[in-house]
């Protein structure tokens, strides 16, 4: 099973930069897509129902805003959107699909905090209702797989300029404990990590626009596939794709011995 997960930046000029052809290539079992800045009725026939894929999405309210879909190999028993919080649900940050075998995919999306004091509080805001619903869905029993972009770089090794980043969202000391605690207290797997322990610039997942990040590769880590620990322990290969550019993210892309298709 190959799921790969993006932040498209725009669904509309992500096709445009090529994305939905690499996608037919991809051999993705799932593809995990954030940040549509799309509606419903914005979507052409090959957006909404790429050859070979079912999709669902949960779309913001607000236009040309977040979003998010899952691309799938194999319609799922269920889709379910949102984490029941009206405030970012409105914004189309989270979308489920359940197998009745027991595996669970979910595209999500969390806030940014970098434009603002006010979209930071926001951040602090969801992450305080996450952490409970992260561990709702560990209770459960079933396997997850949770793909998108969390906005947080967790360590050192996951940004190139971690020094001078220390006070700015993305790489705060209160957002990096937040991660450790859905990985050390929640038992949540960070499976890029879990496979490359020491990895470093290669695992990078998103550059600034701004100067010559994406050229001298000044880059962040912060797109992630975050599981539970049955499912992450059959990953065995993961890889980030820069052959060609779709977005200021680059899709990540995770093998795993479990067959979904």
């Amino acid at each position: 099973m190959r799921i790969v997960t993006i932040n498209l930046n725009g669904i509309r000029a992500a096709e445009k930069k090529g994305f939905f052809a690499w996608l037919g290539r991809s051999s993705a079992d799932v593809v995990a897509v954030q940040e549509l800045k799309a509606q419903s009725g914005d979507l052409a026939a090959g957006q909404r129902a790429p050859e070979g894929y079912s999709a669902g999405f949960h779309f913001a309210e607000r236009k040309g805003y977040s979003g998010v879909g899952l691309y799938l190999c194999r319609p799922p028993a269920t889709f379910i959107e949102g984490i029941g919080v009206a405030e970012f649900d409105a914004e189309g940050r989270y979308l489920r699909a359940d197998w009745p075998d027991g595996l669970s995919i979910v595209s999500v999306y969390l806030p940014s905090g970098s434009s603002s004091a006010e979209r930071q509080a926001a951040k602090f805001r969801f992450m305080d209702v996450f952490l409970p619903h992260l561990s709702a869905l560990r209770d459960e029993g079933r396997e997850f797989i949770l793909c998108g972009d969390w906005n947080i770089a967790h360590t050192p090794l996951d940004l190139k300029n971690w020094r001078s980043n220390q006070k700015n969202s993305g790489f705060l000391p209160e957002e990096r404990a937040w991660l450790t605690r859905v990985f050390d207290e929640l038992g949540w797997v960070d499976v890029y990590r879990r496979l490359y322990p020491t990895a470093g610039e290669e695992g990078y997942t998103w550059w600034s626009n701004r100067g010559q990040a994406w050229a001298k590769n000044v880059g962040w880590r912060i797109d992630y596939q975050i599981a539970t620990p049955g499912v992450a322990a059959l990953a065995r290969a993961a890889s980030v794709y820069k052959a060609q550019r779709f977005s200021d993210h680059a899709p990540l892309i995770i093998d795993y011995d479990r067959p979904l298709c």
